[in-house]
């Protein structure tokens, strides 16, 4: 045997599987440059004449790409960064079907990976919604957790808006869901909520902000208004922001609350910031008579005193305790009125702590939940319980002989 002939056959093999191992790399032959996208920033849907559904999308361009906006096919403007928006719609049978048409208007491949609020007209959230949802749902173009909002008038009026603050209204309007003043719903959420054993909805409601005088009219914002009630996948009310707040603290979804309210102790206002707040459901059914126990429990600041009382008092403070107890419980009641006594909408999730508690009563009487729904009894128990005072425990700038004393 030769020297060194096993090492080079071994040398041989190793190349040769080395170049068998190169063809199992495709590289980047299905690659997606950015310069080959129409990028969805936010998606809009409004009724359309013959039972037909209007998609709008907002495109975003990036600064020295693209061009202008043409005047038929929507409208747009520059971001405050010098990158671009623009509209571009389309009609169709169904989504589905208007995204193929609009498709058919772009030199770029629809890409839906920054797509993250999805806007329904009220017209078409009146008619049902159901059927969009189930494409969004099917592609894996839209994304799940994307915002859900319905506009007072036209989606597409509201993405053609140019907020000041933003790059553009869909970026204004995520961050809106995201501070959490209002109900944060995605599509995954509601898809959720429409097959639920209340299969009832409720989702934020947006109007645009008036523009400033003697300003473009579409220089201005869209801003969280309320919330829409809706019954299976239809709109069939409205709840304004004060009750929509109470909502929230049925549905355990405060994340950033102020509580402002009059003491018997003294004149003026005292407000708190809710640091901490749970809500726990307790179902109870007894013979033919059903309810449920709201229990809250929250960790409060004092965020501003405008009285004359010091906080510094522990009697003080128990009955302010109290009193924000009785505040928060109004605030419910308030929520509790027009979806469950007029609107027969379970948008609490009472049906599903009802189903979670008594699981096999639950089947027997689930398709008679629409007519019970109303009848069922809601007590609510809260505690607030004040963490800090904070180092002024008077109005800071109330001279010493205004304090009321202990």
């Amino acid at each position: 045997m030769v020297p060194g002939a096993g090492w080079k056959g071994l040398r041989l093999v190793m190349t040769a599987s080395a170049a068998l191992l190169l063809l199992l790399l495709p590289g980047c032959w299905d690659r997606k440059e950015v310069n080959d996208l129409a990028i969805i920033m936010a998606a809009g849907l409004d009724k359309a004449e013959g039972r037909l559904v209007k998609l709008s999308v907002q495109l975003f361009v990036p600064r020295g790409g693209g061009g202008q906006d043409s005047g038929g096919s929507g409208g747009g403007g520059k971001t405050p960064t010098g990158g671009q928006t623009i509209l571009r719609s389309a009609t169709g049978y169904t989504l589905a079907d208007a995204m193929t048409k609009l498709q058919e208007k772009l030199s770029r491949r629809i890409f839906w990976g920054h797509g993250e609020v999805f806007v329904f007209g009220e017209a078409l959230a009146r008619e049902g919604i159901r059927e969009n949802i189930d494409f969004m749902m099917r592609d894996p173009g839209p994304r799940e957790r994307a915002e859900m909002f319905i506009c007072k008038g036209r989606a597409q009026d509201i993405l053609t808006l140019l907020p000041p603050l933003e790059r553009s209204s869909a970026e204004s309007l995520r961050e809106m869901a995201k501070s959490q003043t209002g109900l944060k719903v995605t599509v995954k959420d509601f898809a959720e909520m429409l097959v639920s054993d209340a299969g009832a909805a409720a989702l934020p409601w947006i109007e645009a902000l008036p523009a400033q005088p003697g300003s473009d009219p579409k220089r201005t914002d869209a801003y969280i208004n309320g919330s829409v009630i809706l019954k299976k996948d239809r709109m069939v009310g409205f709840i304004d922001d004060r009750v929509t707040r109470g909502l929230l603290w049925l549905r355990d979804e405060v994340e950033a609350a102020t509580v402002t309210l009059a003491p018997k102790e003294g004149k003026g206002h005292i407000s708190f910031k809710i640091l901490n707040s749970q809500t726990k459901l307790l179902p109870l059914i007894e013979g033919d008579r059903w309810s449920v126990t709201v229990r809250i429990q929250t960790e409060d600041d004092v965020l501003q005193n405008t009285t004359n009382i010091n906080l510094v008092d522990p009697k003080v403070t128990e009955s302010l305790e109290k009193q924000l107890s009785a505040e928060i419980e109004k605030r419910i009641h308030v929520a509790l009125v027009h979806p469950q006594k007029e609107l027969h909408a379970d948008i609490f999730n009472f049906a599903e702590a009802f189903h979670r508690r008594y699981p096999q009563l639950w089947k027997k009487e689930k398709h008679r939940w629409e007519e019970r729904f109303p009848q069922v009894e809601v007590r609510i128990e809260s505690r607030a319980r004040i963490v800090r005072t904070g180092m002024a425990t008077v109005q800071a700038s109330r001279p010493k002989n205004e304090v009321k004393p202990k």
